[in-house]
């Protein structure tokens, strides 16, 4: 294969410091070169404004869901579900996204036809189902506890709903039957459940800790939906990888995730954008009753967490159809909680790999070594950070050095 080599005006390698006038070779789906095009072997195919790693989507589902309403899986057909969000595969790679966690939904499926080159689209390190007690953020509460399991058997390719410590690690098994790259647990309840409160804690720390060891068994991490406190504390001893949303994180819970290298990914994305359009999406009346009491306290979470050294994920947690392609939009909300748009961007980049452990991918950094996903921005997020949430400034992407836009 022969070698590409990409000029920039600008590159910001994910970790580090820009590097004005810099270029990045890419050979064999590896970056072979990133630094001072001085030095660069080759003559450029190319010249563009800005060069940065491939982000990084942490948190997300591909549901294949018109409205914002769960009990809809109970009507609609899996394969209906599978085609409509493989069209999301497309959106996400032309926003600039070669990589996905997705953490509930039929990302096994797709990461499968992606992988065989089927459909195009990022590589997605998938959970599966989303793990819940009885009564739980993932049971629907609408339905019968028999029908549920079959609801998400289904879709999803395996039971969600456990309880105690020996059904948990039956379920966690049922996700790595399927290929899970992470195992996503429920524990708080949530704004998308009917009779649960996001502050309560959900699941015990013998549950939680018999999560982690089974997924630590087969070099897995948990991913721990996660609003109240009381779940975070929990959660956090109990070994999980990353706290998905954290509305309710004080200086204190801060403080734990930052000494045990636990990543915080807030998602403030679907907040905002369910406090302005949940209606219009058919949320139910419940679900847009805690998104409201939540929000603003979901801001301040995020805020305490920046100035508190916490170490972020971008994700958004999108999950309705017409979404996808904004994912970038979540960057923006980090730099308004207090990070810098460097920072932001090292949320969207070189963390995103922290987020699924050992599984991990040498992407999200331009370094020598690391797998050529790369992007070409037509003007300076540095500079305005709004930049990486316009799919139309994203000018060029390059996925394993094989250019898909």
């Amino acid at each position: 294969m022969t070698a590409t080599r990409i000029d920039a005006g600008l590159l910001i390698p994910g970790a580090g410091e820009p590097l004005l006038d810099g270029s990045v070779v890419m050979d064999g789906g590896l970056i072979t070169y990133a630094g001072p095009r001085k030095d660069a072997p080759g003559s450029p195919a190319e010249t563009v404004p800005v060069l940065l790693p491939g982000m990084w989507e942490t948190h997300a589902h591909f549901m294949g869901l018109k409205q914002a309403n769960i009990e809809h899986l109970a009507t609609m057909p899996p394969h209906v579900g599978v085609v409509r969000s493989a069209q999301e595969l497309r959106l996400a790679l032309d926003a600039g996204f070669t990589s996905v966690r997705e953490v509930g939904g039929y990302g096994t499926y797709l990461a499968t036809l992606v992988e065989e080159r089927t459909l195009a689209g990022p590589d997605i390190y998938a959970s599966g189902s989303i793990l819940s007690q009885t009564g739980g953020h993932a049971d629907i509460h609408g339905f019968p506890p028999s029908a549920v399991d079959d609801i998400f058997e289904r879709h999803f390719g395996a039971p969600s709903v456990a309880d105690g410590p020996d059904d948990c690690r039956r379920v966690v098994r049922r996700q790595l039957r399927l290929g899970a790259r992470v195992i996503k647990v429920c524990a708080s309840g949530g704004v998308m459940s009917q009779v649960d409160h996001p502050l309560h804690q959900q699941f015990s720390i013998e549950e939680l800790t018999a999560i982690v060891d089974e997924a630590a068994r087969a070099e897995r991490v948990v991913a721990a939906h996660c609003h109240g406190k009381p779940g975070i504390m929990a959660a956090v001893q109990a070994g999980v990888k990353t706290i998905e949303h954290g509305s309710y994180l004080d200086e204190e819970a801060a403080v734990a995730l930052r000494e045990t290298g636990t990543l915080l990914v807030p998602t403030r994305f679907v907040v905002a954008d369910l406090v302005a359009t949940g209606a219009a999406k058919g949320m139910p009346d419940y679900a847009i009753a805690k998104i409201n009491a939540i929000a603003a306290r979901h801001f301040e979470a995020m805020q305490i967490g920046v100035a508190n050294g916490v170490r972020f994920a971008v994700g958004t947690d999108m999950f309705v159809l017409g979404t996808w392609g904004r994912n970038g939009e979540e960057l923006g909300h980090l730099v308004a909680a207090g990070m810098t748009p460097l920072q932001a961007i090292e949320a969207a980049t070189a963390n995103g790999p922290l987020t699924v452990g050992p599984q991990a991918p040498h992407t999200g950094r331009l370094e020598a070594g690391h797998v050529a996903d790369v992007i070409a921005v037509s003007a300076n997020p540095l500079d305005d950070i709004a930049v990486l949430a316009d799919r139309n400034q994203i000018a060029r992407v390059w996925k394993a050095g094989t250019s898909v836009k």
